[in-house]
C-alpha cells in the first residue's frame, strides 16, 4: 500500500523560509513523477513543483526562482525547500505521486496522481 506522508508546514512571516518534507513509502514503480501541490480555501487544486526519476524538475511559474523540489532516494524523502514567501502562498501542501512513467511536467493532470497524502498547511502572513 502507498503511502505519502508530508510534514513540515506552520506559520511564518513574509519572506520566511519553510522547508516541507513527504515520506513514501509502499512504492514499487521504478518510474514516477512526484510533486506537492496546494489548494486555498475557495480555489482549484494546483501544482506546485514536480520531479521525475531522473531528477527532472518542473515549477509553477508562481514559485520559480523561490522555491526548490529534491528527493533524497535514499530516505524515500520529498522535500520542498521554500523561501521569500509570500502571504498568495498560503495554502494546504500536499505531496502525491504518479502510478508511474517518468513524463513530469507541471501541467501533468492532477488525475494522473494516484497517490495522495494528507496536507500540511502553511500560513504566510504579511
Amino acid at each position: 500500500q502507498v503511502q505519502l506522508v508530508a510534514s513540515g508546514g506552520g506559520s511564518v512571516q513574509a519572506g520566511g523560509s519553510l522547508r516541507l518534507s513527504c515520506g513514501l513509502s509502499g512504492y514499487t514503480y521504478s518510474t514516477y513523477c512526484i510533486g506537492w501541490f496546494r489548494q486555498a480555501p475557495g480555489k482549484e487544486r494546483e501544482g506546485v513543483a514536480v520531479i521525475n526519476n531522473h531528477g527532472s524538475t518542473s515549477y509553477a511559474d508562481s514559485v520559480k526562482g523561490r522555491f526548490t523540489i529534491s528527493k533524497d532516494n535514499a530516505k524515500n524523502t520529498l522535500y520542498l525547500q521554500m523561501n521569500s514567501l509570500k502571504p498568495e502562498d498560503t495554502s494546504m501542501y500536499y505531496c502525491a505521486v504518479t502510478y508511474g512513467g517518468s513524463w513530469c511536467p507541471i501541467s501533468r493532470p492532477l488525475s494522473d496522481f494516484g497517490h495522495w497524502g494528507l496536507g500540511t498547511q502553511v500560513t504566510v502572513s504579511s
